[in-house]
């Protein structure tokens, strides 16, 4: 299985971007995506998924502003970040195969991206 995710960079406070995660090697549209970021001198947070069915999830502090989505036919799950705050800089990595619920965030398993810089300017 070989993941990438993809779309980083550097925004002013306010601005947007799109990351996304694209795998290949397994039945993409059976597999739960999650995405999770780790700040410097952070613990890693897994802060939205998207399940097989279409299930959403987005802890507290992106809901709102950011937006998961997926194409099974391109394999590839987008996320979509609209106002950024400089509190969401942070490396961003997506886990394809791991597990969510609408009220629980996507657990670290599965397997892993390289990661994408997010770095949000005030």
């Amino acid at each position: 299985v070989e993941v990438v995710d993809s779309g980083g960079g550097l925004v002013q406070a306010g601005g947007s971007l799109t990351l996304s995660c694209t795998a290949s090697g397994l039945r993409f549209g059976d597999v739960t995506i999650g995405w999770f970021r780790q700040a410097p001198g952070k613990e890693r947070e897994g802060f939205s998924c998207i399940t097989q069915s279409g299930d959403l999830y987005y802890t507290h502090s992106v809901k709102g502003r950011f937006t998961i989505s997926r194409d099974n036919a391109k394999s590839t799950v987008y996320l979509q970040m609209n106002n950024l705050k400089p509190e969401d800089t942070a490396i961003y990595h997506c886990a394809v195969d791991t597990w969510c619920s609408t009220d629980e965030p996507p657990l670290i398993r599965g397997y892993w991206g390289q990661g994408t810089q997010v770095t949000v300017s005030s």
